[in-house]
């Protein structure tokens, strides 16, 4: 069995906190519309995930149409400072992350649209620190995780084969995918069970 040479890291509730309550807030604050309307009609149809696989295919056309379904103008920045709002850097597990360079390359791959993509160097500065180009959004690609092939594409995109590659995300379901399509996976709870995988791996 190989070493494992390739690390992919999911974002939300890995390596950053995530509260999607704390959005809501904001938004309701800025728009005077009921949170759960926004939650509704921004995250309750099919518009998100059709982002997360590339549809809009630009930051600019997200925006729009975020900007549509919210019922409510909002610009590049807003949107930038409430998504930062709402996340917090954890800052151990990017420290262990850091650590893992060493040994591994290493990329970020969340389910997110084009407009993260603009954002993250707003919203999250540490991944562009960290991964620089390898910090990804499932829609470049075209895909959205689960998808076994979208590891794969990810796995090619940088030289590996799945077979010295590992994922790590929180959500159980995304972990399968991946080791679908080959890879190593570990699901994401806390930073002590993160590390043991690490060490396991002779990766830290």
């Amino acid at each position: 069995m190989p070493g494992i040479r390739f690390v992919i890291f999911d974002m939300d509730q890995v390596l950053y906190d995530y509260e999607h309550a704390v959005r809501l807030r904001l938004l309701e604050e800025l728009t005077g519309r009921p949170a759960a309307e926004i939650d509704a009609a921004v995250w309750g149809g099919p518009h998100e995930e059709a982002a997360e696989a590339g549809d809009p295919a630009t930051a600019d056309a997200y925006l729009a149409q975020y900007g549509d379904l919210l019922g409510y103008p909002i610009d590049f920045d807003t949107w930038c400072e409430i998504r930062r709002k709402m996340m917090r850097a954890r800052p151990e597990v990017l420290d262990l992350v850091r650590n893992l360079k060493a040994t591994a390359d290493v990329a970020l791959l969340t389910n997110n649209g084009m407009m993260l993509k603009a954002a993250l160097p707003v919203c999250a500065p540490e991944t562009i620190e960290i991964f620089g180009d390898k910090a990804h959004v499932s829609a470049e690609f075209k895909l959205r995780k689960p998808d076994p092939e979208l590891y794969r594409v990810v796995c090619d995109t940088y030289g590996y084969a799945p077979e010295e590659s590992a994922f790590v995300d929180d959500k159980p379901e995304n972990v399968v995918g991946a080791e679908k399509a080959g890879l190593t996976g570990h699901v994401f709870e806390d930073i002590s069970g993160f590390s043991a995988f690490l060490k396991l791996h002779a990766l830290i």
